[in-house]
């Protein structure tokens, strides 16, 4: 089953996992998420980069869209550039917070944004294959 985006026109999942950009019909200039604006034709942005800069959040996101409650379980957020494009805010995920370094190779994947029983997902970045060690 494919993942069900967290908003629409965030991302699509085939033919294989991309996030959804805009690109200004007369600047070309790229932008992150996708406008509801007819002057951006959308594309498809890599789904590899380069880990930018990073930070570990110790405070819970807010609701909506995240639920929970109590207290929150530490996460990394980070910049990820992606070649060719522009740099992309995103939760870092499937690698120890020791493991994260600027310029790392990361790719795109997705992660849960609510409970068991809610079947969205937000996009995410984890580390390229090889290049660092699940927590």
């Amino acid at each position: 089953m494919s993942p069900i985006p967290i908003a629409a026109n965030l991302f699509v999942t085939e033919p294989a996992l991309r996030l959804l950009g805009g690109r200004h019909r007369d600047t070309g200039r790229i932008v992150f998420p996708l406008p509801d604006d007819p002057v951006f034709e959308t594309i498809e942005l890599p789904p590899r980069g380069t880990l930018w800069s990073f930070t570990i959040q110790r405070f819970a996101p807010k609701s909506p869209p995240y639920r929970g409650g109590g207290a929150s379980i530490p996460f990394a957020v980070g910049y990820v550039e992606l070649a060719g494009a522009l740099i992309v805010e995103s939760r870092l995920t499937d690698v120890a917070f020791d493991g994260l370094s600027v310029g790392m190779p990361m790719e795109l994947t997705t992660v849960n944004v609510g409970d068991a029983t809610d079947e969205r997902q937000a996009y995410a970045f984890k580390p390229a294959a090889g290049a660092g060690s699940a927590p």
